[in-house]
């Protein structure tokens, strides 16, 4: 089928809709196992929002029964590639000239496939080694429909369906990854921040080579952030660990920008001579990133203080200033962030817990928050929330000997400290 034609059928919804008919279809006739399967086959086709399901397993071990992540595990890194001749296409429309005159070299098979584009190895004509970022042609056209039966797809997988602020959020973030102009600019920021720590490294944007939607980008040789792939290299994972986490914790509490995608697919360590004596961590994909603005940094800053005080007052206080307590809502808000700060009390010093026990108070606190009617969290909060609980979860994978909220602190100290 040719790409205009697929394009038009996705636009229509009738690719979509058939895929996910055949789908429902196999989880109430074939046996469990075998239907998870198929329903990660399917997923991966179809692309976009719902290949995103598999990311959001990767990370999050302990919201999903073991054997329906075993399933979506593989939409991490293994989506299906579109043929050359459609990845063409689509660049020479984007770039507005032939691939022979942009590029010395364009590899026809993919470095790798994700929920939004593809990666293809290339070479500029002036010799440099690069990754190009090409969007599916269809993602723009066909987001509002995929995002309505993205919703049908979780319940027909998971069984359930995820909260309105969170599917507003996971809505808003698939949007504006789209956006290859706004992630480009969001690389070069990101990098400007991170210039001083020689640990890190953001891939050079080739600004001519590059628009809407296709990205292209400097390509540097790297080993995958997996914790036997590092130690079958002689890296510590506990050293990576740690790159990540300082990168991270400066992003949010010192520079206030920062990339919301921490999962293995996104972090990688160069492959150098010395990286097993000195390791340096790769970032890629800023489609989403996020910035916290001078307002909501103060909210934070605030909130983070009156929780760490046990300031319950204080706390609600600043969620009324956020405009997230809907009128005639305070008591039965104030009652269950009451709730939430005796359990968090229970727990010990804050500044000191283990990984372990931040997740799962972070999933006590988010159930006992989300069915409390009358409360609205803003999306850049839970971007942020989500972000902070990733990088616990690539924690607990990559080196959970290693200790997330110490490696942290420091940052976050000096952040509760600054005035602004």
């Amino acid at each position: 089928m040719c790409a205009r034609v697929a394009t038009w059928l996705r636009a229509l919804g009738i690719t979509q809709a058939a895929l996910l008919a055949g789908l429902a279809l196999s989880a109430a006739l074939a046996p469990r196992e075998r239907a998870l399967a198929g329903a990660a086959r399917v997923l991966g086709r179809l692309k976009g929002p719902f290949a995103k399901l598999g990311q959001l397993a990767a990370v999050r071990v302990d919201v999903l029964a073991p054997e329906t992540r075993a399933a979506l595990l593989a939409l991490r890194d293994d989506v299906p590639a579109l043929p050359a001749s459609w990845i063409r296409a689509a660049v020479e429309r984007e770039l507005g000239a032939s691939l022979e005159q942009r590029f010395a070299r364009f590899d026809s098979r993919p470095l790798g496939a994700a929920s939004i584009a593809q990666a293809h190895a290339a070479q500029l004509r002036d010799g440099r080694e690069v990754v190009v970022k090409v969007q599916y042609p269809w993602l723009a056209r066909t987001a509002g429909i995929d995002l309505a039966l993205t919703r049908l797809a979780l319940r027909l997988v998971v069984g359930a369906s995820p909260d309105d602020a969170t599917w507003r959020e996971f809505a808003r973030s698939f949007a504006s990854e789209l956006d290859f102009v706004r992630e480009a600019a969001s690389a070069q920021t990101i990098a400007a921040n991170l210039s001083g720590e020689r640990s890190v490294h953001v891939p050079r944007v080739v600004s001519e080579a590059s628009a809407a939607r296709v990205l292209t980008v400097e390509r540097v040789a790297t080993l995958p952030i997996r914790r036997e792939s590092l130690l079958a290299r002689g890296v510590s994972p506990a050293a990576v660990l740690e790159i990540v986490v300082r990168a991270y914790a400066r992003q949010i509490f010192l520079d206030g920008v920062f990339h919301a995608d921490p999962h293995a697919g996104n972090l990688f360590v160069i492959d150098e001579p010395s990286a097993a004596a000195a390791p340096r961590v790769l970032f890629v994909d800023f489609g989403l990133s996020q910035q916290l603005g001078p307002e909501l940094r103060r909210e934070l800053r605030a909130g983070i203080l009156a929780l760490l005080n046990g300031k319950l007052d204080e706390f609600v206080a600043g969620m009324q200033r956020m405009g997230m307590i809907d009128a005639g809502a305070e008591p039965g808000v104030r009652q269950a962030v009451g709730a939430m700060f005796a359990r968090i009390r229970g727990a010990g010093n804050a500044l000191a817990l283990s990984d372990e026990r931040v997740l799962a108070l972070k999933d006590e606190a988010q159930a006992l928050l989300f069915a409390t009617p009358g409360l609205a969290l803003p999306t850049d909060l839970l971007l942020y929330a989500k972000t902070v609980t990733y990088l616990f979860a690539l924690g607990r994978e990559l080196a959970p000997e290693a200790n997330v909220m110490k490696l942290a602190a420091p940052y976050l100290l000096r952040f509760l400290a600054a005035r602004e």
